[in-house]
């Protein structure tokens, strides 16, 4: 039977009577679903079977010591992370400090996309008497839906949710579900949230291919997943599991997840250390892109003391980013002999377009504010030829950017007679 067609025979069980033409609707009275008949076996399997007002849903809870190891990281190191961000006064998008309600969250799906879709899944891992507790919640079929999301409590209280891209893809799938059962629920809350995916983007920018998960996991976190399985995978064993009643394909969905969110607590762990730690810890293009990050939160004294500790500790190519970076502050800061060094450090090792802005930029210093109208015109020269040859820029951006280089040269000619 084809994914669609199971899709579709899912549908069914959540079909509901349609009112006649010119008949009054009455509010819906919320009917109670009648448990699925493989209800003991997925109990029996360690599921264990929560019955509420809306019906059944399954919970399968692991509990995990402090010392507890995934990759190079113990989960204990949690709260040592919580002391750096206790003690930081500033905002940030990472910042979780030991008041907050920490939970870390990953869902299972049945697609990517639409109100087809169903949230089969939620997994969430959070402090507990024993260290961490994971609880994965498993919907029993969609007619249970509403007993499946009242379960997750996202409805109570005020807390930090943390995720892998949870902002773009979780988040929006739970309140899509929780809107078209709004009428059985209580609100959803809207809870504060950390998403790490994007924290990973700003932190291995041109030092990581790809940000997928696992990927972060075997690089970054020394995890190597074994047998596990594929999360494209999912929605089918799900559909097959509710189908059949057979749940030990189902356990290693849940496996999988377990991965996931063991990993969300020990990326985290990990991302707190790099953005506090010492230049030496790490490569520079790390630390200079966590340094560019407190730049653009405005924290520019933090991001610039990153960065100039980077170009201390390392010469070339290592330092070129953070040169480029720190002339652009002292320019600034009207350091202008300090921001023509940086620049001249820099403009070897960079990438087209930044050589060009710096070329750029060291023509404008030179004309304007160092008096050398030579150099001006030689940075003038090298940055139009560079943009004349460069595949870089759209046609009508190109075209632009040569138009205002050229008015550049021909005032500096002007002013030298």
């Amino acid at each position: 039977m084809s994914y669609e067609k199971k899709i579709l025979q899912m549908k069914q069980m959540l079909k509901k009577n349609k009112p006649q033409q010119g008949q009054q609707q009455e509010q819906p009275v919320f009917n109670k679903p009648v448990p699925p008949i493989y209800a003991q076996a997925w109990h029996e399997a360690g599921m264990k079977r929560v019955d509420n007002d809306w019906g059944v849903v399954f919970v399968k809870e692991t509990n995990y010591p402090l010392d507890y190891q995934h990759g190079k990281y113990k989960l204990g190191e949690f709260y040592a992370g919580l002391e750096l961000w206790d003690a930081y006064e500033e905002a940030h998008p990472l910042k979780l400090t030991s008041d907050d309600e920490a939970l870390f969250y990953d869902t299972e799906t049945t697609g990517l996309k639409g109100t087809g879709t169903h949230i089969f899944l939620n997994g969430i891992l959070q402090e507990s008497s024993k260290g961490f507790t994971l609880k994965q919640y498993v919907l029993a079929n969609p007619s249970h839906e509403a007993a499946f999301l009242y379960e997750s409590k996202f409805w109570q209280g005020q807390k930090m949710v943390i995720t892998y891209n949870g902002k773009s893809f979780d988040w929006p799938q739970l309140q899509t579900r929780w809107t078209l059962n709004r009428n059985d629920l209580p609100p959803l809350k809207n809870h504060r949230q950390i998403d790490l995916f994007h924290s990973s983007k700003r932190i291995w920018k041109n030092d990581l291919q790809r940000m997928k998960l696992s990927t972060v996991e075997e690089e970054k976190l020394d995890f190597h997943r074994v047998d596990d399985m594929p999360g494209y995978l999912a929605p089918m064993i799900y559909l097959d599991a509710v189908r059949s009643g057979d749940s030990a394909m189902l356990l290693q969905v849940l496996k999988h997840n377990e991965y996931d969110l063991l990993s969300l607590i020990t990326l985290f762990i990990q991302a707190t250390e790099l953005v506090f730690a010492d230049v030496e810890v790490d490569k520079a293009n790390v630390h200079t892109n966590i340094g560019k990050w407190y730049n653009d939160l405005k924290q520019t004294a933090k991001g610039s003391g990153i960065l100039s500790d980077i170009t201390a500790s390392y010469a070339g190519e290592e330092a070129a980013m953070a040169n480029y970076l720190l002339a652009a502050q002292k320019k600034r800061q009207q350091l202008y002999e300090e921001a023509k060094a940086c620049y001249l450090l820099a403009l070897p090792y960079l990438e087209e377009r930044q050589w060009i802005d710096a070329s750029i930029e060291l023509a404008k210093l030179y004309e304007h504010q160092l008096g050398d109208l030579d150099e001006a015109e030689a940075h003038t020269l090298n940055a139009f030829h560079r943009v004349k040859k460069s595949q870089l820029f759209k046609p009508e951006v190109k075209e632009n950017k040569m138009n205002q280089i050229e008015k550049r040269y021909v005032r500096l000619r002007k002013k030298q007679g």
